[in-house]
């Protein structure tokens, strides 16, 4: 039982990952992933055939209903209302199934194979879905994004990527003073911004800083993505892992752009 254990606290984290993408926001994903625990815990015997705890999470997260149906009988009153209640008033604000399948594989890193037993669909179809959500996310609107980013370098590849997906790109910035400036003459769309920036500016109290005077999208790259997804405390609901590719870069920034719009 130790062993699950661990293995579900070293999945929590992109579980969490994944929750916000998909509602767009930190509380709705984290209250989404803490129902999706409490159904778990409730009969933890059920994991312990499971080969792979990591996928088994995220496929509970998608059999939700099946998972509190057979975890809570119907007879035991306040207690299921109550979590069932919560379950379906997060179900509504997943995206489509050809966007989940493609955070799963682009964002996530899962394979076909392993996405399509997650949304419990055959490979072929998960395959359309994910072609099709391509084609979705390339309707996206021109945006204008600030990049915020001290590695002249991956500011660069960063900048090519936005135009690419035909976005315009307002400005980089390496430290906050910089930042905030661009942002306060651009007024952004989306703001792209990493975690340490130039002489120990910090991304995350940047971004705070300039969220007050704007409400737009945010999504942090950084090399240690556990440190944005503890649930614990103010947390973004867009974080993308370094290294990566540009793929999994463009899927977040169109997916965090329609997500906006729709809501």
């Amino acid at each position: 039982m130790p062993d699950i254990r661990d293995a579900i606290i070293s999945s929590l984290p992109y579980l969490r990952r994944y929750a916000r993408m998909l509602t767009g926001t930190q509380q709705r994903g984290d209250e989404y992933v803490k129902a999706c625990l409490e159904a778990v815990v409730a009969e933890p015997e059920d994991l312990e055939l499971v080969q792979d705890i990591h996928l088994e999470l995220f496929a509970r997260f998608h059999a939700i209903w099946s998972v509190v149906d057979a975890t809570f009988p119907e007879d035991v009153g306040n207690e299921r209302s109550e979590l069932d209640g919560r379950i379906r008033r997060t179900l509504g604000d997943l995206p489509s199934i050809e966007r989940q399948a493609l955070l799963l594989v682009s964002v996530e890193g899962f394979t076909t194979d392993q996405v399509s037993q997650i949304l419990s669909r055959p490979e072929a179809e998960v395959r359309d879905l994910i072609r099709q959500a391509r084609l979705d996310i390339s309707r996206v609107s021109a945006s204008r994004i600030l990049i915020i980013e001290d590695d002249p370098i991956i500011a660069l590849d960063n900048s090519e990527i936005v135009r690419q997906m035909g976005h315009e790109v307002i400005g980089t910035a390496a430290r906050q003073s910089e930042a905030l400036k661009l942002a306060s003459e651009n007024r952004p769309d989306l703001i792209l911004a990493d975690i340490q920036l130039a002489d120990g500016d910090d991304g995350m109290v940047t971004v705070r800083e300039i969220l007050t005077t704007t409400n737009v999208p945010v999504i942090f790259v950084t090399g240690f993505p556990e440190r944005l997804l503890t649930g614990s405390t103010l947390e973004p609901a867009f974080v993308v892992t370094k290294p990566f590719d540009p793929e999994t870069l463009k899927t977040a920034i169109a997916h965090a752009l329609s997500t906006t719009e729709e809501a």
